[in-house]
């Protein structure tokens, strides 16, 4: 046991790189899958070195094995492989490195078997439901293309995008893909074009290929960060058969590089067209809905009212009028008669009134009875034939006494 290092009594670098190789070498064997990267068999060499990388992550570790593991089989830069070994460390050098002794290639089978449990996987946590999937910008400012450089399928995106829409603006991202370093570089172009508050839509777009070529596109570290992206996603990998999982996971699945290309941006002739046809349309909307208007309005103007409408006021003025001296020559009749009435009624009280009678002076006629007592004759026709009156004035007024017969 060595006792703790200090700033008075550091260990020396034998002694650090003693120490960890005994660390390592408790780790015992392990089993590990990657891909391979770099192969390296020289003949007439006891060693073969290989190094194996991690397809989700920026991470590589050096394999030696003897040559003799990899005779017979037919491994090649990017292969899936599962190997067993034991890590060791090289205390001369400061290397680590896998020594393993067996190799087992991983099959298309097994590939399709863990792309389906993947696939079963993010389904079940709903990267597939069709309700969190964007839609598309109809004429996005700025497109973002990740795909192989110089390749078949950036060209197919742009030549047919630009034939489309020419003024058509792209952000291109080459990386690898296919081979351990596919993920980590399309993962990376992701997040430098989501970030791009420029960017619209991102396509994602690559050639057909083999299983084991497309084998990045259904990585769960691509998948999950294609889910993650706040700007919409494009999925254009291989031909009409490949399916990979980032199609699922995309906002919009492309058979085709040529498909995505024709469906990120409107076809400028087929909007002319529409706007066009939608143009004629409105022209003839408004030219009917004129007609028709300019129509009801001659019906309207050729309405006698409003074809002479000084005629109907005369009308209406010659009814006002008639109705005015009719109502003036009732009113002077109502009133004449009212006045006639008054004047007779003033007539009457005139002659029955006690003025009357005292203008033009009145006598008392009296019967004189033989005893002498009298009285009063209402009328000169109750005094019998023959009488003679006895006419007497009494304080002013003339009294007529009539005589009893004897």
């Amino acid at each position: 046991m060595s006792a703790p290092s200090s700033a008075e009594e550091p260990w020396p670098v034998r002694t650090v790189a003693r120490k960890i190789a005994e660390w390592i070498n408790r780790l015992g064997a392990v089993w590990v899958e990657g891909q391979l990267t770099q192969i390296s068999a020289r003949p007439g060499t006891g060693t073969a070195f290989m190094t194996l990388r991690d397809p989700a992550a920026d991470i590589s570790l050096t394999v030696t094995c003897a040559p003799a593991l990899l005779r017979g089989m037919e491994l090649s830069e990017g292969s899936r492989v599962v190997v067993h070994g034991r890590p060791s460390y090289f205390a001369g050098r400061g290397t680590l490195s896998l020594r393993v002794d067996e190799i087992r290639a991983v099959g298309v089978g097994e590939l399709l078997a863990r792309i389906e449990r993947l696939r079963q996987l993010l389904g079940a946590e709903g990267l597939f439901d069709s309700r969190r999937k964007r839609r598309l910008p109809f004429l996005p400012n700025r497109v973002g293309l990740i795909t192989g450089r110089a390749s078949a399928a950036e060209r197919d995106v742009l030549t047919n995008a630009r034939a489309r829409w020419p003024s058509v603006h792209f952000e291109v991202v080459n990386v690898a893909v296919q081979g351990p370093t596919a993920v980590p570089q399309i993962v990376e172009a992701l997040g430098k074009l989501d970030a791009d508050a420029a960017v619209d839509v991102i396509v994602l777009a690559r050639g057909g290929g083999s299983v084991e070529d497309l084998l990045p596109f259904s990585d769960e570290t691509l998948c999950r960060a294609v889910a993650k992206c706040r700007t919409p996603v494009v999925s254009a990998i291989g031909h009409e058969p490949d399916t990979p999982l980032v199609d699922h996971v995309a906002d919009l699945r492309c058979s085709t590089p040529t498909d995505a290309g024709k469906r990120v941006v409107p076809d400028m002739a087929e909007e002319s067209e529409r706007i066009r046809q939608l143009r004629n349309r409105a022209r003839r909307a408004l030219h009917g809905w004129v007609d028709r208007e300019h129509r009801l309005l001659n019906a309207l103007r050729s309405r006698p009212v409003l074809a002479d409408p000084i005629t109907p006021l005369r009308n209406r003025a010659d009814e006002v009028r008639g109705l005015r001296d009719r109502a003036r020559r009732v009113v002077r009749a109502e009133l004449g008669a009212a006045y006639t009435g008054l004047e007779a009624t003033k007539a009457r009280l005139t002659t029955l009134g006690p003025a009357s009678t005292l203008a033009r002076g009145y006598a008392i006629v009296q019967r004189l009875a033989p005893d002498g007592s009298t009285h009063v004759l209402r009328h000169l026709a109750d005094a019998p034939p023959g009488t003679s009156l006895r006419v007497r004035v009494v304080d002013g007024s003339v009294h007529a006494v009539v005589p009893e017969e004897s």
